[in-house]
């Protein structure tokens, strides 16, 4: 049982072994909020009684965004009882699960092959990795391993999406438009860095079976559409000018509604802890992937002029490029 730990408004009570949670990167604002679900002293019980105990703060070493945070980022997890660490080889020896909240999808695969062969069962952060290959990787990794991978975005659990997928409110779903932030990191495929909160909503609404996807492309906004195998359309557009937000429209059979608003992330963190509970990820990889390919054709599209590009084409050719490391 580790001692307890008091630090004003925040009290971590003795953690039992099996509920010890370690973050890897502190370069993200998601590590502050998760901490502060888990540790604060009126933590929902829905929580489970997990804890963050330790933390690794890397994360980005290059992205100036990312890296300017993480002093303050340490100091805000530390008053919040979290020790950190100087690897994730000392973390893992200190925690029973994880999150990888690490900003930087690129060392994704690096990082998650370390937890997976320490037999801890983690939560990747949006996004899943810095490429296609390496989201493919990923999910192989943890196959050969023997492990369970949970990804997703927040805003997966906009308010009115249970109504609306889980009991089919609007009846069947013909098609859905979404939008959000979609912000570049050139180290990045354009909608991997913050335009993957609208995709992943477009494809909570609209399930997977995407064959072809095209994009138009200007400096302030992005307007991707997908044709799904059953001929409906999806479409995700991406802002970066004037008001941003999340949300979205699905057209169904019986009628037309709004995707709700922004939860916050309790809603992840609960589906999260039922998955470091059971070790069986809330979505199939297939979903994720899906996601990262429609992504990265969404950048071949851009690259051919907005030229339609079809979907197995994308995954298949990124599965050529994997390199076991593991």
């Amino acid at each position: 049982m580790a001692s307890g730990i008091s630090s004003g408004s925040v009290y971590i009570s003795s953690v039992q072994t099996g509920r010890r949670v370690g973050i890897i990167g502190l370069d993200t604002s998601h590590a502050t909020a998760f901490t502060g679900l888990l540790n604060g002293e009126n933590a929902s019980p829905d929580f489970g009684g997990y804890k963050v105990v330790a933390a690794y703060p890397y994360g980005s070493r290059e992205i100036a965004s990312s890296v300017s945070r993480i002093p303050g980022y340490i100091e805000e997890v530390k008053k919040m009882g979290v020790e950190i660490t100087a690897s994730i080889a000392e973390l893992l020896s200190k925690v029973d699960v994880v999150l990888l909240l690490t900003n930087d999808g690129r060392p994704h695969l690096e990082q998650a092959v370390q937890v997976f062969k320490a037999g801890k069962t983690v939560f990747i952060d949006k996004p899943i990795a810095g490429t296609l290959t390496d989201a493919f990787a990923i999910f192989q990794a943890a196959k050969d391993l023997n492990q369970p991978v949970f990804s997703s975005s927040s805003i997966r659990y906009l308010s009115n999406m249970d109504d609306i997928v889980k009991k089919q409110s609007l009846g069947a779903i013909f098609g859905a438009d979404t939008y959000s932030s979609c912000a570049l990191e050139p180290t990045h495929p354009d909608l991997f860095w913050y335009g993957i909160h609208g995709v992943e909503a477009l494809f909570t609404v609209m399930g997977i079976g995407c064959k072809t996807v095209s994009r138009v492309h200007t400096p302030d906004t992005d307007v991707v559409a997908g044709v799904w195998e059953d001929n409906r359309i999806g479409t995700f557009r991406g802002l970066r000018s004037g008001r941003t937000d999340f949300g979205g429209t699905a057209f169904g059979q019986r009628g037309i509604g709004s995707l709700g608003q922004n939860t916050g992330y309790e809603p992840v963190m609960k589906e999260i802890v039922k998955y470091w509970q059971t070790r069986i990820s809330p979505l199939k990889p297939e979903e994720t992937l899906e996601i990262f390919t429609f992504m990265e054709a969404a950048d071949e599209s851009k690259r051919r002029g907005g030229a339609s590009v079809r979907m197995d084409e994308t995954a298949q050719k990124a599965i050529a490029q994997i390199k076991k490391t593991w």
